[in-house]
């Protein structure tokens, strides 16, 4: 089994590679950024263990650079932020597991035979609807082929219409499965993430994508059923 450091601290790095190659891993290190995933293109490896604070680029982009080359490597990430925002960052960005530091060794050989046995994630589909294509794996956004830039909610509200299209979905199942919150107290936030999602898309290409469906909630309305 081969696995892949990515980590600027040296210390943990060598103390990392001690107890993985002692539970009979093969082991390679990267010390920053760009260093991980060119050696991550370079070879098939069973697992990577990505720090996210690092000298160049942050892990968070390390990952979401492997997904859009297609590397479907397990990615665990390793970092000192426990924030639920910072876990949420990285398992968007696609790592499939996330351990704070500091961690026993005991516990990451845990996560990583996990990983290890669930093996490589498949692709995600790309979303389409018409000219709309959401990417889950690359975390991007286009129309007839024209990059659009979302931010982390606008691309989650999108993408959970998109599982549901052309069905009326409900402010408390949009709160629920996008915000993780069970109350309509926010329900108003939505329409200023629906605002922001017609601004990009429906008046930049001239299309109605998005319905409100008064007192219930909001429809995605795809082109090809009209």
């Amino acid at each position: 089994m081969r696995l892949l450091i990515i980590e600027d601290e040296a210390k943990l790095r060598s103390v990392l590679r001690r107890g993985l190659e002692a539970a009979g891993y093969v082991v390679d290190e990267a010390e920053d950024g760009q260093g991980g995933i060119a050696r991550a293109l370079d070879g098939g490896y069973d697992a990577i263990l990505l720090d996210i604070l690092l000298p160049d680029i942050d892990g968070f982009e390390v990952c979401m650079q492997l997904r859009r080359a297609e590397v479907w490597s397990p990615v665990l990430m390793l970092t000192a932020l426990d924030a639920v925002d910072d876990r949420i960052r990285g398992l968007d960005a696609g790592a499939d597991d996330y351990l704070v530091k500091p961690f026993a060794i005991g516990e990451l050989l845990s996560r990583l035979r996990a990983l290890i046995r669930r093996g490589r994630p498949p692709r995600p589909a790309v979303l389409t609807c018409g000219s709309l294509e959401l990417d889950p794996a690359t975390r991007s956004v286009s129309w007839d082929g024209h990059p659009v830039e979302l931010s982390r909610r606008e691309f989650a509200l999108l993408e959970f219409l998109l599982h549901h299209r052309d069905e009326v979905v409900q402010r408390a199942t949009i709160l629920r499965h996008v915000w993780g919150v069970r109350s309509d107290e926010q329900s108003n936030i939505i329409d200023a993430f629906v605002r922001n999602l017609r601004d990009k898309l429906d008046r930049r290409f001239d299309y109605p994508l998005i319905e409100t469906v008064r007192g219930v909630g909001f429809r995605l309305r795809c082109p090809s059923n009209e």
